[in-house]
């Protein structure tokens, strides 16, 4: 079910590889009810191809700590990584260092280990042929692809279409100072535009790159709005992966909560913008308009696993952008290489629908509707209804009238009824039914629960399908 890792665990902007018989997840580590992005040490879990609902995680993969630019005791963030398996049979970590104790993006490091779960050991930084560091474009987000013994590295930062709002935009003229000392109209007049997905090949090494870096996807590329590129285009977050003949270079695009992809018969142009895979707030699947989550930041990839193809992707809970949830839904691929948009589900990687036995965490729901929308990127506010931790227990916290928490897709053939465990004085209604000593009857042809306050305040725990 999603969130597939144990209910308080954290991890962010996945990449998930299949080697060998086992699929292995690389991501950021993030805290519950933290202040900021990515604050603990990297973590890999791993699980059979045909046995996804097991996860093992294998500890800690690379201490932060171990990297060099953590200097006069002051520990930098790890952000999004990727892992590769290199021509010489060893795995190598590609992540950008970052956070308050560092004074820009990046630069893109790498780690490396004779396992794919690791340890990881520091093994340098992404450089030219002369070791000078690569800082060309904003070395953030760094992702890999072995092509058939070619290292392909993409990375980079675009222009998130909500920071232009009036509230937003004094704080991204500040952050784009801070990390290309230029104004947000000098990024935007740069030639080449350095608010792009950029591409280099690397050498034999690892770590040195063959040539100049390139812009395969520019953020800034079309002031059409009238084109669906303009809507959807590159914000971050880029993912590599080539199925067949085509490359597919998944994204964030600046609407800051949707994974958008574009395809291309070449590794460094040519890429063209198909569609949206999923959002984390289920935005434009299906024509709906509707934030049904906290719509806040989304990183991920797509990747096949033992003939079946799924999206990675992460929540978000607390409210916040700082403490994120791994997330999986199967997806299909037609003979064009299209990806039809996919919702959020409870059922997630599960094959058909989840047995109704039992009881569940109430933090399972995958849509969390409020009265009254939460504004994108703004960060921490815990006054809302939200999913929440306490005591390394999940929960739903600050329920109120109009809330409601959805939960996709149980067989309620069998059951008879639904108990809701919560604290605080309120009307609860299940499927429409209204609660009376905790319990309410069940439609059996139901797929759907949905758990709506309807007067008064509380905390939901959880629910028990009799």
């Amino acid at each position: 079910m999603n969130p597939f890792l144990p209910l308080n665990e954290y991890i962010p902007d996945g990449e998930a590889h299949v080697f060998g018989d086992r699929v292995y997840l690389y991501g950021s580590h993030d805290a519950a009810n933290s202040k900021r992005f990515c604050i603990n040490d990297y973590v890999v879990y791993s699980a059979k191809i045909d046995e996804l609902k097991h996860w093992v995680c294998h500890g800690k993969s690379y201490l932060k700590k171990q990297d060099p630019h953590s200097i006069n005791g002051k520990e930098v963030d790890f952000y999004a990584p990727d892992c590769v398996k290199g021509n010489d049979g060893r795995y190598y970590l590609y992540y950008c260092a970052m956070g308050p104790n560092t004074e820009n993006f990046g630069p893109i490091s790498v780690a490396v280990s004779d396992k794919p779960e690791g340890p990881f050991e520091y093994l340098g930084d992404v450089r030219y042929p002369d070791g000078k560091v690569v800082r060309d474009f904003l070395t953030n987000d760094p992702t890999v692809l072995n092509d058939e013994g070619k290292i392909y590295l993409y990375y980079g930062w675009g222009l998130a279409r909500d920071f232009g709002n009036k509230l937003m935009k004094p704080i991204y003229n500040v952050v784009l100072n801070k990390l290309t000392h230029r104004t947000m109209k000098e990024v935007k007049e740069a030639e080449p535009s350095i608010l792009s997905c950029a591409f280099v090949e690397l050498d034999e090494d690892m770590l040195t790159v063959r040539e100049k870096p390139k812009a395969v996807l520019d953020s800034m590329s079309t002031a059409d709005k009238k084109s669906e590129l303009y809507h959807h285009a590159f914000y971050e977050a880029p993912s590599i992966r080539k199925i067949g003949k085509l490359y597919y270079l998944v994204y964030s695009s600046g609407q800051n909560n949707e994974l958008a992809y574009a395809t291309s018969l070449y590794p460094d142009h040519g890429f063209e913008y198909r569609g949206v895979i999923i959002s984390n707030s289920d935005l434009g699947y299906e024509g709906n308009k509707i934030r049904k989550n906290n719509a806040s930041t989304i990183h991920g990839c797509i990747e096949e696993i033992n003939g079946q193809y799924y999206v990675f992707y992460h929540r978000c809970t607390n409210n916040t952008d700082y403490s994120r949830q791994a997330c999986c839904e199967r997806i299909e691929i037609d003979e064009t290489g299209f990806i039809k948009q996919v919702e959020m589900t409870t059922s997630g990687a599960f094959e058909g629908m989840i047995s109704a036995k039992g009881t569940y965490n109430a933090g399972l729901c995958c849509n969390l509707i409020t009265p009254q929308e939460i504004p994108l990127g703004i960060g921490k506010q815990q006054s809302e209804p939200r999913i929440t931790e306490k005591d390394g227990t999940l929960y739903l916290a600050g329920m109120k009238p109009g809330t409601k928490a959805v939960y996709k897709y149980f067989d309620l053939s069998n059951t008879e009824k639904i108990k809701v465990n919560y604290t605080g004085d309120c009307v609860i209604k299940v499927n429409g039914n209204v609660l009376e000593n905790n319990e309410a009857a069940v439609n059996q042809k139901d797929r759907v629960i949905e758990i709506e306050v309807v007067k008064g305040n509380c905390d939901i725990h959880s629910f028990e399908l009799k």
